[in-house]
């Protein structure tokens, strides 16, 4: 089924775009990364980096293996969140070529950047909370997201198991998601068209790189038991992490699932609206949550403006909540991570107990 959105009351958009641009040419800046950008990404990189290298050249006992492949667990969620993540949307740089480089960060971290920006920019920021076309929220069997998905006996359990399926978040993406989409061609149901000659290169020069980075060469360096606990904790750190901030602002209480009405392929509100009613912001006001998830906390923004690097989004996220406000229009906050993921598993809790 193609989605279409209403069209109807976009002057709140046209206001809202109006604010932003009198807020960059006052400020004289670019909507794209700065300084502080490049250098959050070397600390992520180079943490990355002696993380694997401590790994291979030291002597470390079992805790210690563990803390460092924790902190290599998390710069990889890092990596994705402040380097990848905004290189995709293409507002890591002013530069093309840059953000195009940067975005292959994800392959060589296991991921294919080609999937992602199919299946997340296109289909995600497209049909958010949309179900069958939105698969950043799509966990069947597993996860019972959405009222018209089957809800079988053990989703009653959903909220607290949750929490153990993000962890194999990664995995699953790097071994399983990633290899499926190469051999079906397809995301979400609709066919990838335009899979090249060099796309099909990339896939495997960038899944032969990974596999012989961080997983021949620490067997053959610090032995098979130690590399199979290493890489299990480091991807269990990664997927959690990523698996939790970006469920937070999908799938909680207070967002809408809207679906077109019997016998159309239409969306109720226009597409602007359509983001607001499916996507909430969370901890607002935390520095370090914000500073460490790339602005993914304000969720709400980078729907709105994704080509807008999230350096900007605090001082954006006035003006939007502020246009909301004088539109009578629903804006949610969580005033922090944990009142988010109190909404998270109770959502989780009411469809897994209810048809």
């Amino acid at each position: 089924m193609n989605i279409t959105f209403n069209r109807k009351n976009e002057i709140f958009f046209d206001q809202v775009k109006e604010k932003i641009e009198k807020y960059f040419s006052q400020a004289r800046i670019k909507r794209t990364g700065n300084y502080k950008i490049y250098i959050k990404s070397a600390v992520f990189a180079l943490m990355s980096i002696s993380c694997y290298l401590m790994i291979l050249s030291l002597a470390f006992p079992l805790w210690g293996l563990a803390i460092v492949s924790i902190f290599l667990g998390v710069s990889f969620a890092g990596i994705g969140f402040n380097i990848m993540h905004d290189s995709a949307h293409g507002s890591f740089s002013s530069k093309k070529w840059l953000n195009e480089l940067a975005a292959y960060s994800l392959n060589l971290m296991g991921g294919n950047i080609f999937f992602w920006k199919n299946k997340h920019n296109i289909n995600h920021h497209t049909f958010t909370n949309i179900e069958g076309k939105d698969e950043d929220i799509d966990i069947e069997p597993w996860i019972r997201s959405h009222v018209n998905q089957p809800r079988h006996w053990y989703h009653r359990y959903q909220h607290i198991y949750s929490l153990v399926l993000y962890g194999l978040t990664y995995f699953n993406w790097v071994f399983v998601e990633d290899f499926k989409k190469y051999f079906s061609k397809e995301i979400a149901g609709a066919k990838l068209n335009n899979f090249n000659l060099k796309e099909h290169a990339i896939f495997w020069v960038s899944k032969t790189f990974f596999f012989s980075v961080f997983i021949i060469i620490p067997i053959i360096e610090i032995g098979f038991w130690k590399t199979v606990f290493v890489y299990t904790i480091m991807s269990v750190v990664c997927g959690f992490i990523m698996g939790i901030v970006f469920q937070l602002a999908h799938l909680v209480e207070d967002v809408e699932f809207p679906m077109p009405a019997e016998g159309s392929n239409k969306i109720k509100n226009n597409w602007i609206l359509h983001q607001i009613a499916t996507t909430v912001n969370f901890a607002p006001k935390n520095k370090a949550v914000f500073w460490f998830t790339g602005g993914l906390n304000f969720q709400v923004v980078h729907h709105l403006f994704p080509k807008i690097n999230h350096i900007h989004y605090p001082k954006i996220n006035v003006l939007i909540r502020e246009t909301c406000v004088k539109f009578n229009i629903k804006y949610t906050e969580y005033p922090s991570v944990w009142s988010a993921l109190r909404s998270h598993l109770s959502y989780l809790k009411r469809m897994g107990s209810r048809g």
